[in-house]
């Protein structure tokens, strides 16, 4: 991988603030996570019969970033990127994919997610899960969003140990 190049969150500020700066935090380690590592190698498997891959990950991310930023204040009925039904499975395949493809279509998944956050008024506002049939607010989302990085980071890096044959890097 590449110097670290991330901007870490600041340590002390507002909560829409920080909730932003650790989201944009999250992001930037799953795209490090990725850096140098051309598509075969982003497409490499943790291990048999096991789908995950650096490049899942990152479709997966885009499919969240979509469930949580665009389907639940913007368009309920917004398709899902991979699937025809809501499959976050789905994206974990990515044997076909490319880099292109896949960061392609997270990165405009993060900047719709971004543009919908700052038009926001505050962290108060509310929009359905259609999942769940439910308002939630944008602090929900943002915390489960930043969850979902932190959660599926930790697995980058186990993937990233394994394209690079190292332990512990």
């Amino acid at each position: 991988m590449t110097d670290d190049s991330r901007t870490g969150p600041p340590r002390s500020g507002g909560e829409r603030e920080t909730l932003r700066a650790f989201l944009d935090y999250h992001r930037a380690t799953l795209a490090m996570k990725c850096e140098g590592l051309d598509d075969e190698q982003l497409r490499q498997r943790s291990m048999p019969p096991s789908t995950l891959s650096l490049l899942g990950l990152v479709r997966h991310m885009a499919e969240v970033e979509r469930a949580w930023f665009r389907r639940v204040f913007e368009d309920h009925e917004a398709p899902m990127v991979w699937s025809d039904r809501i499959d976050f499975q789905a994206a974990y395949d990515a044997s076909a994919s490319t880099r292109a493809e896949a960061f392609g279509a997270w990165e405009a998944e993060v900047e719709h997610s971004r543009r919908i956050e700052r038009q926001a008024d505050s962290l108060d506002l509310t929009g359905l899960q259609p999942r769940w049939g439910q308002d939630v607010s944008l602090r929900m989302v943002m915390v489960h969003v930043l969850l979902e990085y932190g959660r599926h980071n930790g697995h980058a890096d186990f993937l990233r140990e394994g394209v690079d044959g190292t332990v512990g890097a």
